[in-house]
């Protein structure tokens, strides 16, 4: 078993008890040990590691154990190969872990002397200008504060800092991935990376990586309020990392966090989300206890801050339940399969949100089986709507899968949604759709001419108020089925429940433009007519029962 000192240190402070992990770091101890340190082909570069943990301390700050343990897996190498083992460095913890400090003294290692490979640039990547120009603000101010020095080794402007003996550089981008290409970086830090929808600007700037040696990624970030985008699908591939047995071999994932919602009320244990206040504390760290510790009494007043330090205090994001449909753990529940051999001409209902013309409608029809409802749908959208709208999700990538229709015209055409009923009613038992009255009667003679019974609903705001209780217990209940639908889910997840003055319950949109919902409640419009519908079936076949005992 190969041997490092920070990370000797690291895990024996863990198994005495001077310090307390998260369960994903006990884990990290476990696959690193069954899996890397076991290996006899690497070897850590005591040389780096050493260069790069006194430049960060003689010329920005102090390091704790838990960064210096960090850095010695940033430069674990192939013995045999001038080649690193990990590619991808992930590190998830909580906020004021002192994230941007240390990729600041890391990309300005990278671009030094000490470092020595030439043209090794390195770029930070976040979602705003100001959070981007973060770490290279910080580069900069270090080298006016020490320019006599500096002077002989780097130049700098607010936008770039360069190494003028490997003629490294060092910059931030943005968020507009149709302005880069992926130039030729030797190291990508990606900060604040859970505010992405999707990867297609990482991507982007990935594409560059391997042109010089030793590539990385870093991804850093507190978690966030953004469901079903990259950083939950990220995520869920580091976990695989971490339960050990990954294919993917090339990615250090280090993880803090909060294991339970209830140990935030235990001081003691905020260590897991933020291992800068494991004892003994710096003053840095004594400082930030604090200001935690100030946000966390403050909820007695006004507990609407709960969910902000759930996320980036303790990261581990809680949703308020007072404005959500559902959790995200039970809106991913519906991804269940579809038995479309079981569904063969049963009974169903179709229903169609087609509230604007000009931007998204979706179509569906909703099965009962059992306890649970099944909505198979599908959803139409304008290309240039997407484009101009800047819709965070991954639009394109959900058309090729076949969830939705991108189109080109000024409007929807109702060709559309009369095609796709007429296809339903050839597999399954489809007669009646519904929707509401807003639009509907610009379809309604389109699907009456092919033989559909249409069905208003008058009041849309009274069947929220009817059904909500309703859709919030099938949701917890995991009684509903969209198939493999991120379509759907984003949807779900758009939608907020508002308690009017009068104690009923309404949906609403997070957001009017970007936030779409036309799926969900298509599917609550099937929902509240299908139990209709169903139960009036149910109440005629008992009839013809009574009739025949009768007649017998």
């Amino acid at each position: 078993m190969i041997h490092q000192r920070y990370v000797n240190e690291y895990i024996q402070a863990w198994r005495t008890g001077k310090i307390i992990f998260n369960q994903e770091r006990i884990d990290l101890v476990k696959q690193l040990e069954a899996e890397v340190l076991v290996r006899d082909d690497i070897y850590f570069d005591e040389d780096q590691i050493n260069k790069c943990i006194n430049y960060i301390e003689k010329w920005y700050f102090k390091l704790e154990l838990f960064q210096k343990f960090i850095i010695a897996f940033i430069f674990l190498k192939y013995i045999e190969r001038d080649k690193l083992f990990f590619k991808d460095i992930v590190i998830v913890i909580a906020r004021g872990n002192g994230k941007n400090g240390l990729i600041s003294g890391l990309a300005d290692y990278f671009i030094s002397p000490g470092h020595g490979i030439e043209g090794y640039n390195v770029d930070v990547v976040a979602n705003s200008e100001d959070q981007a120009e973060t770490s290279v603000k910080e580069v900069f101010n270090m080298k006016e504060k020490n320019k006599n020095f500096m002077k002989n080794f780097f130049s700098w402007t607010k936008t770039k800092i360069t190494g003028k003996k490997t003629l490294s550089e060092f910059a931030f981008k943005t968020s507009n991935a149709n302005t880069k290409d992926g130039g030729r970086p030797g190291c990508i830090i990606v900060d604040e990376w859970h505010i992405y929808e999707d990867m297609k600007l990482i991507s982007t700037l990935s594409s560059g990586l391997g042109k010089v040696k030793h590539r990385r990624r870093i991804f850093i970030s507190t978690n966030g309020h953004v469901r079903g985008g990259f950083f939950d699908k990220f995520i869920e591939q580091c976990l695989e990392v971490l339960k050990g047995g990954s294919k993917r071999k090339n990615r250090f994932v280090f993880i803090c966090k909060m294991d339970d919602k209830n140990e935030v009320d235990n001081p003691e244990l905020w260590e897991k989300a933020n291992p800068m206040f494991s004892k003994p504390r710096s003053p840095y760290a004594e400082e930030l206890f604090d200001t935690v510790m100030d946000e966390y009494l403050d909820l007695e007043d006004d507990p609407s801050g709960r969910p902000e330090l759930m996320a980036k205090r303790m990261n581990l994001p809680q949703e308020d339940s007072a404005t959500r449909i559902a959790s995200w753990d039970d809106i991913m529940a519906t991804n269940k399969p579809i038995p479309y051999d079981k569904l063969q001409h049963q009974t169903c209902i179709g229903a169609i949100d087609f509230s604007f013309i000009k931007d998204f409608t979706a179509c569906g029809v909703l099965f009962k089986d059992g306890d649970n409802y099944i909505w198979d749908s599908h959803q139409y959208a304008r290309r240039d709507f997407v484009k101009e709208a800047n819709l965070k999700p991954p639009i394109e990538e959900w058309e090729e899968q076949g969830l939705l229709t991108l189109l080109d015209g000024p409007a929807i055409d109702i060709k559309h949604m009369v095609n796709y009923f007429c296809e339903m009613r050839e597999k399954y038992g489809l007669n009646i759709i519904v929707g509401d009255t807003f639009r509907l009667d610009i379809v309604k003679t389109a699907l009456e001419a092919e033989g559909f019974t249409v069905l208003y609903i008058r009041n849309p705001r009274a069947i929220y108020a009817k059904l909500a209780p309703r859709v919030e217990m099938l949701f917890a209940q995991h009684k509903i089925i969209f198939g493999d639908n991120p379509l759907m889910r984003w949807n779900t997840n758009n939608i907020a429940v508002k308690v009017k003055s009068d104690g009923n319950k309404d949906f609403i949109k997070k957001d009017e433009v970007r936030r779409k919902t036309d799926g969900f409640i298509a599917f609550v419009y099937a929902l509240w007519q299908a139990d209709n519908y169903l139960e009036d079936e149910v109440d005629i076949d008992d009839s013809l029962d009574t009739l025949d005992a009768l007649n017998f």
